[in-house]
């Protein structure tokens, strides 16, 4: 999850496709990134890879500052990751993986959790045949893109929120345990406990969806 929020990747048996705004910091021979800066194209784009992915996997997310406003960051965070939710699941894209947020609910006076929130509700809608919605508190380590204010406050919190490699071991292993059939079909909300547990160890999860 280079930059923790700027990317998807779509998982295709071995093969990684990934929609960036930038070019990923990386030289695997499993991953095909396509750079678009223009993501009002994504969703077109996800559906003419070849074969369909069977995962879909997003942690596409900005801030107010960055988009300008908080309608301009409605339109990237809820409005673009709904419209690739729908375009994966028209392309047959079987399992959904969100990346979202702990502690939020429809009914919260801050924009962003109701936001998240709302995406959340959203997805579910969608009707994949596995719904993943993963829910870490804050994001720790390193990140591409910077942001002053959230790396101090990440320094000093480090320890108490949810290292990005760990969810990103989490997401793996979700996806994997979805793709061989080893959960139920139907929608699996992972807190930060159960990331850790499914980021730390492969035999752990065993989660059931709900």
């Amino acid at each position: 999850m280079p930059g923790f929020s700027n990317s998807h990747f779509f998982v295709t048996g071995t093969k990684i496709y990934a929609i960036s705004r930038r070019k990923l910091a990386t030289d695997s021979p499993y991953i095909t990134n396509t750079v678009n800066k223009e993501s009002s194209e994504w969703p077109s784009l996800l559906k003419s890879f070849q074969p369909a992915p069977k995962a879909f996997i997003t942690a596409l997310g900005t801030t107010k500052g960055q988009a300008g406003s908080v309608e301009a960051q409605h339109a990237i965070d809820f409005d673009l990751n709904l419209a690739l939710a729908r375009a994966a699941q028209e392309a047959g894209t079987e399992i959904f993986v969100l990346i979202s947020s702990s502690g939020v609910s429809t009914s919260s006076p801050f924009p962003y959790a109701k936001m998240k929130a709302e995406l959340e509700k959203a997805v579910k809608a969608v009707g994949f045949k596995y719904t993943v919605i993963m829910k870490p508190g804050l994001l720790v380590g390193d990140r591409s893109d910077s942001r002053p204010a959230e790396a101090v406050f990440r320094g000093i919190a480090k320890g108490l929120g949810c290292d990005i490699d760990v969810i990103g071991r989490a997401v793996v292993m979700a996806t994997v345990q979805c793709a061989e059939s080893k959960k139920e079909p139907g929608i699996w909300q992972i807190e930060q406990a159960q990331i850790v547990q499914l980021g730390k160890s492969e035999g752990a999860g065993k989660e059931t969806c709900s």
